[in-house]
């Protein structure tokens, strides 16, 4: 199977685009002939980002897990000095930021046009650089999942060979990002290209204090725990914080990583990193609350273990040196008009800027040497990023909210947004297929009914699976699933391109396969039973967002009812066949079932790996663990095999995605 991600060759391209920014990684400054003693960080110089606000930068090497850090040291083993900043002196430091970007560089779109998400920021940028006094710092700072979620991953490629670009921080770098933390989404095409595009494409430090042991991915080499930036005498210190629930551990090819507590990363590191600065950037790709989310209706909760409400309440009590946390993962849109009292935690506050780069947060501190936390705030806020819909009209009331071609820096589009277009233009306008299978597959169909009940284009993908599972390396397989998340939207009647589907199925997930028994199967039907929507809750919630059940739909072979019953607790699953026979008279045989990455890991905070299921669920609810389960790896891609299979039947038509009562709901 093809999986080059452009017909432009990767030589070509890096020699076409606008910046030789790999040269630039300022983890190049890893030293090799000097290390960091236990309970020690050593204070290494880099290259900041020549596009960015820092005038200094230094990397903190070192183990920050191993123990509580006692001192910072420079290369000579000497302490690093307090900060430099003399009595009376103030500072203005504001803080830009944007997290879970996941690649919407730009938005493209027929029918609305291209939305510049990225090049609006950096006209925002280039103001607020332009009307900063003399004695304001700026920097531009990423609250991580740069990559996964538009078809600028393709890229990114699968392999090393494949690598063409790292869209997310190759942009980052020419807009002028200081600092970013690692994600969970970094994660998701291995370990291997992620380090490939910090040190191809990213001129600004990459932070985690609590990821460990990859075999691709090296600390000190690849990213640091922590990192310090000095500008106009002011020291701003950085630790990265990285999610333990939804980042990909235990993949095949990289088991030893892992994600340790990042309130012990925080316990550790805070009192030194502290002592060495005026102000400390928590940059948390957690997600904001503690244990769930703690914002959105009750159906999109979602748990997040150690969150921003843990981190930050250990970290205010650490020090009364200024402290703020910058968040992700839970996309949540936090102090748009003004600062929420809501939003500190033992005088740290949080924040975060909601997801898709719909929005750029600010923070702005007014800072005084020798004052800690004292009168230190002076606003905090969102700037919308504008949507493109060239469809309405000057004269409508919603013209004003819509980019124009004013909104958006058109030379810094041109000169490192395009040629990235450029490498993608065949591959997104490459026709797959043609669909005539009308409004049972149409986003609005599959938005209304994937968390709630049968759906025929989940039920065309799922056969799909079983159908190319005929040329799978180790056979063909009897059932498919696919968890309803992971499916973004639906397709309209007509040509269907690589780019439409991309819009579909995003993620980078890939193909296992398990082996189950009958009553395995019947056991995963009982839990899936209790995850969807119920009739009286679909009023009360947005479904077109995350529903984080892990409700899932399966392939044909499979077919079953639920009983709602009273709740959740009560809804179970009945008339179980799995290819026309019985289940109860299969309960000891075995099963090849296809399952995507990320069930197979567990699901996360979906909880298919034993966790309560949460997501508005109620009466702590046991999911079921398929982790442990015996799994095969196909190496397959799950969107290039339906892709293949779309070519193959020449499009989605009525007779292949359609619903025909594999699931009914009493």
């Amino acid at each position: 199977m093809n999986r080059t991600a452009t017909g432009l060759s990767r030589r070509a391209f890096l020699t076409t685009s606008a910046a030789g920014l790999a040269a630039l990684s300022p983890i190049l400054a890893f030293r090799a002939n000097a290390s960091a003693a236990a309970g020690e960080l050593l204070m290494v110089p880099a290259t900041p980002n020549p596009n960015g606000g820092a005038e200094r930068l230094f990397l903190l090497q070192g183990d920050p897990l191993s123990g509580p850090i006692r001192q910072i040291v420079t290369e000579e083993g000497n302490p690093v000095p307090a900060p430099v900043l003399e009595p009376g002196t103030r500072r203005v430091l504001r803080l830009m930021h944007f997290n879970d970007m996941h690649n919407h560089i730009t938005d493209m779109h027929g029918a609305r046009g291209d939305t510049h998400r990225m090049s609006q920021i950096v006209k925002r940028m280039a103001q607020v650089r332009a009307d900063a006094s003399e004695d304001e710092v700026v920097l531009l700072l990423s609250g991580g999942d740069d990559h996964t979620g538009s078809v600028f991953d393709e890229l990114l490629g699968w392999a090393p060979d494949e690598f063409v670009a790292d869209a997310g921080y190759r942009v980052n770098s020419a807009a002028g990002v200081d600092v970013a933390v690692l994600g969970n989404h970094e994660f998701d095409r291995g370990a291997e290209m992620l380090r490939l595009g910090i040190e191809r494409d990213a001129a600004f430090p990459v932070l985690s204090a609590n990821v460990h042991g990859s075999a691709h991915l090296t600390r000190d080499r690849d990213y640091t725990a922590a990192a310090v930036v000095e500008s106009k005498g002011l020291r701003i210190g950085f630790i990265g914080l990285t999610t333990q629930v939804d980042t990909r551990v235990g993949q095949p090819d990289d088991p030893d990583m892992a994600v340790a507590s990042p309130v012990l990363a925080v316990q550790n590191v805070m009192p030194a990193l502290a002592q060495v600065c005026d102000v400390v950037v928590i940059l948390s790709h957690c997600g904001y609350g503690t244990g769930q989310s703690r914002t959105g209706k009750a159906g999109a909760v979602r748990m997040i273990g150690e969150g921003d409400f843990d981190i930050a309440a250990t970290a205010g009590a650490l020090t009364d040196k200024p402290v703020v946390l910058i968040g992700g993962h839970s996309h949540d849109k936090l102090n748009e008009e003004g600062l929420n009292p809501d939003n500190v935690a033992e005088g740290v506050l949080m924040t975060q800027a909601e997801a898709n780069g719909k929005y750029l947060g600010e923070i702005a501190m007014s800072i005084a040497a020798d004052q800690g936390r004292k009168a230190w705030f002076t606003h905090v806020g969102l700037h919308a990023v504008k949507p493109r819909d060239q469809r309405v009209a000057a004269d409508d009331p919603k013209y004003p909210t819509l980019e124009q071609d004013g909104d958006y820096d058109a030379e810094f589009e041109a000169a490192h947004v395009e040629p990235l277009r450029v490498a993608l233009e065949g591959k997104l306008a490459e026709t797959i297929g043609t669909v005539t299978a009308g409004a049972a597959v149409s986003t609005q169909t599959v938005m209304a009914d994937r968390y709630s009940r049968e759906n025929a284009l989940l039920n065309f993908m799922n056969d799909a699976v079983v159908a190319r599972s005929a040329e799978f390396p180790n056979g063909q397989v009897d059932l498919a699933l696919f968890n309803a998340t992971a499916i973004l939207s639906g397709v309209s009647d007509g040509p269907l391109s690589f780019g439409q589907w991309y819009d579909v199925m995003p993620y980078a997930d890939q193909v296992h396969v398990a082996e189950m028994t009958g009553a395995q199967i019947q056991q995963m039907l009982e839990s899936n039973a209790k995850r969807l929507v119920r009739p009286e809750e679909e009023g009360d919630l947005d479904l077109s967002g995350f529903i984080s059940r892990g409700f899932m739909h399966f392939s044909d072979a499979l077919r079953y009812r639920i009983v709602l019953g009273d709740s959740a607790a009560e809804a179970r699953a009945e008339d179980i066949t799995l290819n026309g026979t019985p289940i109860e008279d299969q309960l000891d045989q075995t099963f090849r079932v296809a399952i995507n990455t990320y069930i197979r890991l567990g699901g996360f905070s979906e909880a298919w790996n034993g966790q309560i299921i949460g997501a508005g669920v109620p009466g702590d609810i046991a999911g079921m663990d398929l982790r442990g389960l015996d799994y095969k790896d196909t190496g397959l891609v799950y969107r290039n095999e339906i892709i293949a299979q779309i070519r193959a039947a020449g499009g989605i038509s009525p007779d292949t995605a359609a619903l025909d009562g594999r699931l009914t709901i009493a």
